[in-house]
């Protein structure tokens, strides 16, 4: 008997995630299993999801699945903060920290889910109570960011309600181990597993004297007062401004152990995707490789082909092999390589690989299919029929 019998959908509010939810809703008629989405995001979809408000999918769903990044699988553990329900990262767009398979993964993901194959990663969330009442919680962080044209961010830091240390800041950011990759990674705090229990506080642009970061463990208690000196302040949660405050406020921000629960499959860890995210490198490497050093390689056990630059993935050409037959899936080069013509290497790289192996090719890949149509040299490959899928 699978585990799975109704899967909830939450979408990027911009990417095309129509491919994804056709292969959820294809291994869904399979295994009679009822697939629901948002009303205001499925409705703009055809699709055959069931559209059910918000507190009904959270209610009946036994698997919330996230098509997009970090900011949609942010948004899908708000939703089912405090509950058991696990959450699948599917990376839809570039690669992210919290996604933990692509597209052409998806469907023996489930299947792997439904028969119980499969780590859960419990997060730890923070809250607070803003000045107007409101209760808010944040899976990456809660930051005081000044406001353009206001005085800086003036914080005093009081650890056990007994001050430690007073930041003058542009922000000052409450972060969790899964945020110390997101903003208090880029204003100088450390990189933190998301195994670790305790806060991490980071002041962005410190004007005072003291500007190194804070850990803190769960069990000590937490104030941000704003002081007189301080300028309006917008309150960021994961990113979104939900309230503002100004001297005087004081925010007790607490942490809310295993608030949500990640599904993890074993195929990376969060050091290989910090490496690849934050572009981690060696201390006797000096600078970024250039692009004629990259190789291609053929991670067959992935069934994928992979780009190094400096030994990093900088690109990925997913594939499937379908009896003599080879299909070029989908193409994805990291950001930080963009524009260095590395995705045509990699579609290079496949298309000479399957002439060495005298296997036709079916190029489903919409960037694969437009390099073919650039070079006819390689036409010869293309398969008679398509494969099966």
């Amino acid at each position: 008997m699978g585990m799975v019998k109704v899967v909830g959908l939450v979408l990027h509010p911009r990417r095309d995630c129509g491919s994804a939810i056709d292969a959820i809703v294809k291994w869904a008629a399979r295994r009679d299993v009822t697939v629901l989405g948002l009303h205001d995001e499925i409705d703009r979809i055809d699709c055959e999801a069931v559209a059910v408000s918000q507190e009904e999918m959270v209610e009946r769903a036994g698997l919330l699945v996230s098509l997009g990044g970090d900011g949609t699988m942010l948004r899908t553990m708000r939703l089912v903060e405090g509950r058991k329900t696990p959450v699948l990262g599917v990376n839809v767009g570039r690669l992210g920290f919290l996604a933990e398979v692509d597209l052409p993964e998806l469907p023996s993901a489930l299947s792997a889910i439904d028969e119980h194959k499969f780590t859960v990663e419990p997060r730890l969330a923070v809250r607070t109570r803003l000045p107007d009442g409101k209760e808010v919680s944040a899976f990456n962080d809660i930051a005081l960011v000044r406001v353009p044209g206001d005085g800086l961010a003036a914080i005093g830091i009081a650890v056990e309600k007994k001050n430690f240390v007073n930041y003058a800041a542009d922000a000052v950011i409450v972060s969790t181990p899964t945020g110390s990759t997101a903003y208090s990674f880029s204003a100088g705090g450390p990189i933190v597993s998301p195994n670790v229990e305790g806060l991490i506080v980071t002041a962005s642009a410190a004007h005072s004297s003291f500007n190194r970061p804070l850990m803190l463990a769960l069990q000590e208690r937490l104030d941000l007062d704003v002081l007189p000196t301080s300028g309006r302040l917008a309150i960021e949660v994961d990113g979104i401004i939900e309230g503002y405050c100004g001297p005087g406020d004081r925010l007790c921000v607490e942490p809310v152990p295993s608030a949500a629960q990640v599904i993890r499959l074993g195929n990376t860890s969060f050091y290989e995707r910090a490496r690849r995210k934050l572009r981690v490198e060696g201390s006797a490497q000096v600078g970024v490789p250039e692009s004629a050093e990259a190789v291609v390689v053929d991670a067959f056990e992935r069934q994928r082909y992979e780009l190094l630059v400096g030994g990093e993935v900088a690109g990925v050409l997913h594939y499937r092999r379908h009896g003599d037959q080879i299909e070029l899936m989908h193409t994805e080069i990291e950001q930080t390589f963009s524009g260095r013509g590395l995705a045509s290497r990699l579609a290079t790289a496949a298309l000479e690989d399957a002439r060495s192996r005298a296997t036709p090719v079916v190029a489903s890949c919409p960037f694969v299919h437009g390099f073919l149509e650039r070079h006819p040299e390689y036409s010869d490959l293309l398969a008679k029929q398509p494969a099966d899928s």
